[in-house]
């Protein structure tokens, strides 16, 4: 730590280099933090690490309420560690309206993988940010990477948010599904299906085989129609169980195959280059909202125009212009 209890970066990135698991989650609790005074310390450790970065498969994982995101990736992740691979999962949670904080708490429920020296599990709240993310996840990313953590998952809420942003971080979209979903659950389907690489019909195991069948069957049929051939890849869709691991080895050679297409026709650096223009944006519109609500006019008329609207005595419209001027 440095005299005024700031962590002395070049410290900080060296153990993070080295894979110090207690040294990463420190660097992310740095990044994820508002306090204007580590905003500097979080952009230069993220500079110095930046040559160590870029070399991970990351996969974004979402999927239909009660689906067992979490066993998934427990079971997946532990297959991949047995395979000398190092997994680290960014377990994105509801948050709480109240507080803030993550509901779920995914790194309790997936203890076994948690246990894991060669596995890293980071649950962070969603808060108000769209795509399921949290609002650092692609920092987060790069930390994991410079830490040497080959295979990065990053689970999102998955409760029928817009998935446009975690699919834009990531190279692999996995999206599971339960066999014989309901109606209700349509709606959060077509919209997610037209992103999806790879539909895994999870829970695929004694009684449900036969409707994960079919549901296989279905979505491959969807995904023909609504996603096509992405890239020279065309999306599969395959039965797994996290349960009993049938059809997790298969996925992960579907997923190999993927990547194996994209590089061979030279769209996974293109891909690459897309998410990095992708996060320049979506901080640029960060800051652009971060200096207009910083504002002391806006501060001021904000609560005024904000009443008039609720009253019926503005319109929205005009609200905003005025507040724009």
């Amino acid at each position: 730590m440095s005299g005024r209890g700031r962590p002395d970066i070049a410290t900080l990135a060296a153990a993070v280099s080295q894979g110090d698991r207690v040294a990463l989650a420190r660097a992310i609790t740095l990044i994820e933090s508002r306090k204007p005074e580590d905003a500097e310390s979080a952009q230069e450790l993220l500079v110095t690490l930046l040559p160590r970065t870029g070399n991970s498969h990351r996969i974004g994982i979402t999927g239909v309420p009660g689906v067992g995101k979490s066993t998934f990736i427990e079971a997946f992740g532990l297959q991949r560690v047995e395979e000398g691979r190092r997994v680290a999962v960014l377990a994105v949670d509801p948050s709480s309206s109240v507080s803030g904080g993550s509901i779920l708490g995914d790194k309790s429920r997936m203890n076994r993988l948690a246990q894991r020296e060669e596995a890293f599990i980071r649950p962070s709240p969603a808060g108000a940010s769209l795509g399921g993310v949290a609002r650092r996840t692609r920092e987060t990313m790069l930390l994991c990477e410079a830490a040497g953590f080959d295979l990065i998952l990053v689970e999102t809420v998955g409760v029928g948010q817009s998935e446009t942003v975690v699919a834009d971080m990531v190279d692999l979209f996995l999206v599971l599904m339960l066999p014989g979903a309901g109606d209700e659950l349509q709606g959060i389907k077509r919209g997610v299906l037209e992103l999806a690489d790879i539909v895994a019909v999870n829970k695929s195991d004694g009684d449900q085989l036969a409707a994960a069948r079919i549901a296989q069957s279905e979505y491959s049929s969807v995904l023909r129609y609504t996603r096509g051939e992405v890239d020279g890849w065309a999306p599969k869709a395959l039965c797994v169980s996290a349960h009993t691991g049938d059809g997790l080895e298969t996925l992960w050679q579907r997923i190999e195959e993927h990547r194996a297409t994209l590089e061979g026709n030279g769209r996974w650096e293109g891909k690459r280059r897309e998410q990095r223009r992708s996060w320049l944006r979506s901080l640029l519109s960060e800051s652009v909202l971060d200096r207009f609500y910083g504002r002391a006019d806006v501060k001021t008329r904000l609560p005024e125009i904000e009443e008039a609207v609720m009253e019926g005595r503005m319109t929205a419209v005009k609200g905003a212009q005025e507040l724009l001027q």
